[in-house]
């Protein structure tokens, strides 16, 4: 399932899911976490991505494990590249996982009022501190998932 589909390496292609959806994840939850007025506009958005996303970084997590085990990739300079492309990819993983759970709390404890505004419960310190961990995990996933593709693409584009 993670090794190969239809014939070919599944890694190239689960990384592509991955690629698009973490930063669709980012850019819901800041949106909603500072700008009250897109909350009714993107609440359903979020909720898709917030349980897409970290899906998308598992398959290409578990793809990029199984597709290391190819022979191109066990000579002893690729390994310490592969090792650090995966330290990466971990990290991504846990911390998009984070902000999907964040972000569903957020959706759920900040539900749209008419008009785009915040109900008055919504401006308690919790609220804060959700919508502040969101705006945090949405950089620190970012950080990484620059990280992991800079990793692999350099591995695969500078000739090892």
């Amino acid at each position: 399932m993670f090794d190969r589909v239809l014939g070919i390496p599944a890694h190239p292609l689960y990384i592509h899911a991955a690629v698009v959806l973490v930063p669709l994840l980012v850019l819901a939850a800041v949106l909603y976490a500072v700008w009250p007025a897109s909350r009714r506009h993107i609440r359903w958005s979020l909720v898709v991505f917030a349980l897409a996303a970290p899906g998308a970084t598992f398959f290409a997590k578990e793809s990029g494990e199984a597709f290391s085990a190819h022979r191109a990739f066990q000579a002893p300079q690729m390994k310490a590249l592969v090792a650090e492309h995966e330290d990466y990819a971990d990290m991504l993983f846990r911390f998009v996982f984070l902000l999907a759970v964040v972000a569903l709390v957020m959706v759920f404890m900040i539900p749209p009022a008419a008009g785009g505004r915040v109900r008055i419960k919504a401006r308690s310190a919790a609220y804060w501190a959700v919508a502040g961990l969101a705006v945090v995990l949405s950089g620190v996933s970012m950080y990484y998932c620059y990280r992991t593709g800079d990793s692999g693409a350099h591995m695969v584009w500078s000739g090892f």
